[in-house]
């Protein structure tokens, strides 16, 4: 069977790309990912408030005692909150190269524009093949309209896009008032492709010391409907590569993204369960299912179920949303007890 594929402009030997998260971490953890079967490895973030802090303990540092100040240095996330900095991001970017061949995707990860931005430039001088651009912003502000906050994406883009040559992909929140408008401006603006979606993680409430504290849930297979809806509606829409995150445990999952348009599946949490090597397992539950089913390539089965191709394009909006409602049957799905 036939897997390669073409995601940012990269010719990749699969469709299975590790997504950001710790295990990337680990020069070791990479390799094995290679090994496994990997065709690319998205490396965990670097975050705007790195660069931040460390311009501003340069700063301090270099005014330290000409004044006075009583500002809280707490506004900063502490160092150590922070397990490697810039610069040793960077020189994990080289290590990574140097130990593999495939090609590895840096995540840059901010909410507003600045000069942070330009980092992506070191990441690329330092080996990256593309820059993963993890907008991860959560308005407050009830004064701040739609409009600005997709502004705000929109800029951040094009002043990465200016900083680099190697292609860019922006990872988006599914919270928008027209995902589609967001995803053809973004397209237009000149990104490389779209990574759908982003997982916002929700906090939780300690209730004996009434405090607030992050609980992370590592997604569940329920969770790939989003995407695998969004993919759908994009693909033939938009130029840009499709990536699909989130939810994607099993070679059925993989096999129902790329038939929606999905150019690469992405993969978190089902290897923060069952370990580097389930990639080995993903590849080849898909090549049977591919020769089961006779396909010979990944690129004959991409968009085939997508709204553009599918036998019935309106099951992806609101006509399938009334029928799934007047034909679910509650006896099938519900357990009952009596009093």
């Amino acid at each position: 069977m036939n897997l390669t594929t073409t995601y940012l402009g990269l010719e990749l030997k699969s469709p299975l790309v590790p997504s950001a998260s710790p295990l990337s971490e680990d020069i070791d953890n990479i390799k094995l990912m290679e090994d496994a079967g990997a065709s690319a490895v998205v490396m965990h973030s670097l975050f705007e408030e790195q660069l931040t802090l460390e311009k501003y303990e340069l700063h301090h540092h270099l005014t330290y005692g000409t004044e006075s100040f009583a500002e809280a240095l707490t506004y900063f996330p502490e160092s150590i909150n922070f397990r490697i900095g810039p610069e040793e991001y960077l020189e994990h970017i080289r290590k990574a190269k140097e130990k593999v061949d495939i090609p590895i995707i840096a995540s840059l990860n901010g909410s507003s524009l600045g000069g942070w931005t330009k980092y992506g430039k070191l990441m690329e001088e330092a080996g990256a093949s593309a820059l993963e651009l993890n907008i991860y912003y959560v308005p407050t502000n009830p004064d701040l309209s739609s409009h600005d906050i997709e502004q705000n994406y929109l800029d951040i883009l094009k002043s990465v896009k200016s900083a680099v040559t190697i292609p860019v992909a922006v990872k988006l929140s599914p919270y928008f008032t027209n995902t589609a408008n967001i995803a053809k401006r973004l397209d237009h603006a000149g990104t490389d492709g779209l990574v759908l979606f982003n997982r916002f993680y929700q906090p939780d409430i300690n209730l004996e010391h009434l405090e607030v504290e992050p609980h992370v849930l590592l997604s569940t297979a329920q969770a790939m409907r989003l995407p695998l809806r969004w993919i759908a509606i994009l693909y033939g829409q938009i130029h840009s590569s499709l990536a699909a995150t989130s939810g994607i445990h099993n070679a059925h999952d993989v096999v129902k993204m790329l038939m929606v348009g999905a150019n690469v599946t992405m993969l978190c949490s089902v290897l923060l369960r069952e370990g580097i090597n389930h990639i080995q397992c993903l590849e080849k539950d898909l090549q049977e299912w591919m020769k089961t089913h006779e396909y010979e390539s990944v690129t004959q089965m991409q968009g085939s179920m997508s709204q553009l191709n599918c036998p019935n394009p309106s099951a992806f909006e609101r006509a399938q949303y009334m029928k799934a409602l007047q034909t679910y049957n509650p006896d099938s799905g519900r357990v009952y007890t009596k009093s």
